[in-house]
């Protein structure tokens, strides 16, 4: 779904409920529970964990993501590759932050949906028929869940999507209602509203700071709301936040005082129960289940959603390979990612068959997406030089949510041997495969000689006018890398001239530039020989998908139109009747010579690189080109070759 529009109106506000706040919102379903989890429920710990709520929810979320990070808008885009292509060109290493946000932002897509479902269908302990329900059972319920949710993203949200606002509206008032029918179990729960009780709980209450690890999870779906940016605009995103914030904090009220009303002094089980669910009449748990579980299945779908937008992203930074896009719906922004869905799939049912209960899904969840945070508080400080905010404010920025996010950081590492590794782990492969892309990228650039285009343009016209030479085609297309146009890869060259001579009316030299704003789709044509060789240059925001073959044709239509080229074919026969003469691609395919003699490193990189491009689109279909009219032509990579040896001849 999105919203091209900045007014707010009820429906706008609406549909952002049903976009962006499905990760934070359905959080009340297990925070309590990862708090109180094996302690004995006394007035400190309850005030303490609420006040910690209370402030993350305010200094987290609403200051950092709702207030200041949502002013970093890329042409109204947002998400953590927006937020880098805006400072990319500040500092290089940047890059590092804006994969390890991107990796960690992907292996939360990977545990979200596990712990959101599993937390709803586990409120059906607490009916009577269903007391003695096995964990396996409920287990076998998510997995088909999660299985039909995924196998249904093919088809686009399109038709579905609208009932999401409504359903998370119903959803967050249920949360309100819910938190104040209990709100004066104890009224002394209002005292949560002090920072007081949560200083007192981090510092003098039995391994307090790592309670935060768990305080944590009532944040984790922030990074959403800057992502969504472009989907919902900013005012939207402010507006329903006071709403959500309160449905939020109104709840996590009513469960405190509850817990203080009805369990002082005693361990509740949170295997066997559940702090949301208890809240609940009896009467009214089954309609809870289905509004929590359809409110799990929203969250879920957003993290997916925004998961093949990250990938399309990241593809055309050139941070990931090339993979199949499709397109399931007309809706801008619409997307599905065959090779994705299958990879969070398998993630989601791994986590879910391995974990078994979401108490243990707690002790993995929160600790990349800390990871992610850092990142963004990193590349915003640097949006903010580039906007020449004074020093003062950006140190005063850095200094207070590095110290968060850090404090976060630390009190997530307690999970790391119950469950955190997991999601490290997740996120080091996926971080792994961004690295090697990029970093491969990097070494190849070595390798690429440019030579200056005049030096070969009158070998390149006598070829043209060279009859002995069969022709190859009426119009001859070569991609090229060269960011000047005055410039040529000299492999092209070579493949011209040397490699086997290819005869051509005109030559056509296409590059494609991406841009750092979002959706640009310029083009620009350079005559440098009239008639004979023809340089296009596409500049392609980082969310348009490269369809060159398309746009190619768009451009020469329009050039035909403004009488700037002759596409008649050149052959006699054909010209007479103005048959449209052929056009014929040329790809560039390179493979790693056995020329080579790298760094233990850089070898393992390239080796990574090219297993990954086998697993990845080739690059006619990553240009979107059609493979009747294209030509692969494969040519050694050597980036560093094998120093001279001695070779004596014998005889």
């Amino acid at each position: 779904m999105s919203i091209q529009t900045k007014k707010v109106t009820f429906a706008t506000l609406l549909i952002a409920l049903g976009i962006i706040y499905g990760d934070i919102g359905t959080s009340p379903l297990y925070v309590l529970n990862a708090i109180v989890n094996g302690k004995m429920i006394e007035e400190k710990l309850i005030l303490g964990s609420l006040s910690c709520i209370i402030w993350t929810l305010t200094l987290q979320t609403t200051v950092k993501y709702v207030w200041l990070t949502l002013k970093a808008d890329n042409r109204g885009e947002g998400g953590i590759f927006s937020l880098y292509a805006l400072v990319r060109r500040q500092k290089r290493w940047l890059v590092l932050p804006a994969m390890i946000g991107g990796a960690a932002l992907l292996a939360d897509g990977m545990i979200t949906p596990p712990i959101s479902v599993t937390s709803a269908i586990e409120g059906l302990k607490l009916l009577p028929a269903f007391a003695l329900i096995e964990q396996s059972t409920i287990v076998y319920i998510v997995l088909a869940i999660l299985v039909i949710l995924f196998f249904l993203q093919q088809f686009g949200t399109i038709s579905i999507g609208k009932l999401f606002g409504p359903i998370m509206f119903v959803w967050f008032t249920m949360l309100a209602v819910l938190g104040c029918s209990h709100l004066f179990d104890d009224p002394y729960i209002f005292k949560a509203f002090s920072p007081h009780y949560a200083i007192e709980l981090l510092t003098t209450y039995p391994k307090g700071f790592y309670i935060l690890g768990a305080v944590f999870l009532c944040t984790t779906g922030a990074e959403a709301l800057y992502s969504d940016l472009g989907h919902c605009g900013r005012s939207n995103i402010r507006i329903s936040w006071i709403f959500v914030k309160t449905c939020l904090i109104l709840n996590y009220l009513g469960q405190g005082a509850w817990l203080l009303a009805n369990h002082t002094n005693g361990v509740f089980d949170t295997n066997s129960h559940s702090v949301f669910f208890s809240i609940m009449p009896q009467w009214f748990i089954i309609p809870g289940i289905v509004i929590a579980t359809a409110a799990a299945i929203i969250a879920s779908q957003a993290l997916i959603s925004g998961s093949f937008t990250l990938i399309s992203e990241s593809m055309r930074l050139n941070l990931w390979p090339k993979l199949r896009i499709n397109y399931p719906t007309e809706e801008k922004g619409q997307l599905y990612i065959p090779s994705i869905n299958f990879l969070l799939l398998f993630g989601c049912c791994g986590i879910t068959i391995y974990f078994q209960t979401s108490s243990h899904m707690e002790a993995a969840y929160g600790l990349a997406i800390t990871l992610c945070m850092l990142a963004t508080s990193i590349l915003f400080a640097n949006y903010l030089v580039s906007h020449r905010a004074k020093p003062i404010l950006i140190y005063l920025y850095l200094a207070v949510y590095l110290s968060i996010e850090l404090s976060f950081l630390f009190a997530n590492l307690d999970k790391f041997p119950h469950g955190g590794f997991v999601t490290l782990i997740v996120g080091g492969g996926l971080f792994t495969v961004m690295y090697v892309w990029f970093r491969a990228r990097k070494i190849k650039n070595r390798y690429v000689e440019f030579v200056r285009m005049d030096h070969y343009i009158p070998q390149i016209r006598q070829l043209s006018r060279d009859q002995t030479v069969p022709k190859t085609a009426t119009h001859l297309v070569y991609m090229t890398s060269a960011n000047n146009p005055k410039e040529i890869e000299h492999k092209i060259i070579y493949s011209i001239l040397n490699k086997k001579p290819k005869r051509a009316d005109i030559y056509w030299f296409v590059h494609v530039e991406t841009l750092d704003d979002p959706y640009s789709a310029e083009y620009s044509v350079d005559h440098i020989v009239a008639d004979d060789i023809i340089r296009v240059e596409f500049r392609l925001g980082f969310r348009i998908e490269p369809r060159i073959n398309l746009m190619f044709r768009r451009v020469v239509e329009d050039m035909v139109t403004n009488k700037e080229v002759n596409i008649t074919s050149r052959y006699e026969s054909l010209e007479k009747n103005n048959v449209v003469g052929d056009f014929q691609f040329i790809v560039m395919e390179k493979y790693l010579s056995q020329d080579n003699e790298l760094p233990f490193l850089e070898q393992m990189i390239m080796k990574l690189y090219f297993w990954l491009k086998e697993l990845s689109l080739s690059e006619e279909k990553g240009f979107g080109l059609d493979p009747s009219n294209v030509t692969v032509e494969k040519f050694p990579l050597i980036v560093s070759r094998v120093p001279n040896f001695n070779l004596k001849r014998t005889s």
